[in-house]
């Protein structure tokens, strides 16, 4: 898959609030493209998950 098929994949996760499926597309985006949009949308998904729920990602 490409850079941008795992970012949208990735945000179709999100939609559906898989928020571990979507961590893991992100990254997988970033390390093809690390000028990817994912990287950013990975840092706000640890930025949300670390102030609402930190039981939700345990790295």
């Amino acid at each position: 898959m490409t850079a941008q098929e795992w970012y949208e994949q990735g945000n179709a996760y999100r939609k559906q609030g898989l928020w571990h499926e979507a961590i893991n597309s992100y990254i997988q985006a970033a390390a093809i493209d690390p000028d990817s949009p994912a990287a950013e949308a990975k840092r706000m998904l640890d930025d949300i998950l670390a102030f609402y729920n930190k039981d939700s990602y345990n790295p």
